[in-house]
């Protein structure tokens, strides 16, 4: 039981963030203030290399929906409060960043695990969940694209070596989105119909943000809509911020087999716990389908800081870049990549103007190993 109970603590910052926006005043900032005390805690905690032993999938799931639709919900919440008592500047600031980090986590890790099983239900509240981040469609670019494409220079989702967290998201946003609508598209014309048919997911998208909208209106009036709209927007940017951290830097030749190195692992006891274990998805990234208490911590990847830590220290590029990812895609480089993926390793530390370490005298000896996996 104490494995179950491990993943609820999404759930409480939930509802603290329904709390604090219940209260109003000042307690609004409840819910983002989660996100400072899980970046601490998750860094002072040891690494979690444990196994799951879980085996009832309903129990399991429980925190997955109350994770997925609360979210939603909380959006109601948030209309009314803003039109329930005048706020200041800064409780305004608070409730807007307390919904879009509800958003973030625990949203989008509880709507990624329902998007990827196997009934249709499931699936489709995953998708309609990411209303909370403006875009449902998002399953598409990630299912199709993305666990095709990672670590190649096709996947959006992978930031190559060099780029900044600002330029990332900023790309990322088109780019999601792009692809996202022409793979929808090329999928209508494979099927004899036109890309602008009312079979594409675009339109039922729209329709689901104007609904939303409406909703917001009927409770809060414009100022439910318009704070709303504010903490959706900022929640969809602060996640492409944390995709940021998930595969910066790595590459592999297109059409090649997908390792357990091509992804970041992040096995913080909270990057796990808070995530339902989006942190530790090399597993995730073999197969797709497999339930998030199932997949198993990857020992021999590089150890990284918390992905929360990641987050605060992209803020500024320099340190990101020198004292997080530099070393660790080093060691990629020399220890886990093949001779084709160094060649691509070379070429982007070329580009980003950094050392070349592949070539370095002292680390000559060690290009002959690669590590498979």
């Amino acid at each position: 039981m104490n494995d179950y109970l491990k993943y609820w603590v999404p759930v409480l910052m939930l509802a603290s963030a329904f709390a604090g926006l219940m209260a109003g005043g000042d307690w609004v900032w409840a819910g983002v203030a989660t996100f400072p005390l899980l970046a601490v805690l998750d860094s002072l905690l040891p690494r979690d290399y444990s196994v799951r032993h879980m085996r009832s999938a309903a129990l399991a799931n429980i925190p997955i929906w109350i994770s997925a639709v609360g979210p939603v919900l909380l959006y109601g919440v948030l209309a009314w409060r803003v039109s329930a008592t005048p706020l200041t500047p800064s409780q305004s600031a608070g409730a807007v960043l307390s919904m879009a980090w509800m958003g973030v986590v625990p949203l989008i890790p509880a709507a990624h695990e329902l998007y990827h099983m196997r009934d249709r239900i499931s699936r489709t509240v995953g998708r309609y969940a990411h209303i909370c981040i403006f875009d449902c469609t998002r399953d598409i670019g990630h299912v199709v694209g993305h666990h095709i494409d990672v670590a190649t220079e096709n996947d959006a989702d992978t930031a190559p070596r060099g780029q900044n967290l600002y330029a990332f998201t900023a790309n990322s946003l088109i780019e999601t989105t792009r692809y996202a609508f022409s793979k929808e598209a090329g999928a209508l014309r494979k099927n004899g119909l036109s890309a602008w048919n009312l079979r594409h997911r675009a339109y039922r998208a729209l329709l689901a943000l104007v609904i939303f909208h409406a909703i917001l209106f009927l409770i809060g009036g414009w100022q439910g809509v318009l704070y709303g709209l504010a903490a959706q927007l900022i929640s969809r940017c602060w996640v492409e911020c944390f995709n940021y951290f998930q595969h910066y830097g790595l590459v592999r030749l297109p059409g090649a087999p997908i390792g357990r190195r091509h992804v970041w692992n992040h096995l913080g006891w909270l990057s796990r716990t808070s995530t339902f274990e989006i942190t530790n998805h090399a597993d995730h990234h073999q197969n797709s389908y497999q339930a998030y208490y199932l997949l198993q911590p990857h020992r021999q990847s590089i150890e990284m800081p918390s992905v929360f830590v990641c987050f605060l220290t992209a803020l500024i590029p320099p340190i990101w870049h020198h004292l997080v990812i530099m070393p660790a895609l080093k060691r990629w480089d020399l220890e886990y990549a093949t001779a084709e993926e160094r060649v691509l390793a070379a070429a982007q530390n070329r580009r980003a103007g950094w050392p070349d370490w592949l070539n370095e005298p002292a680390t000559a000896s060690e290009h002959s190993a690669t590590v498979g996996i």
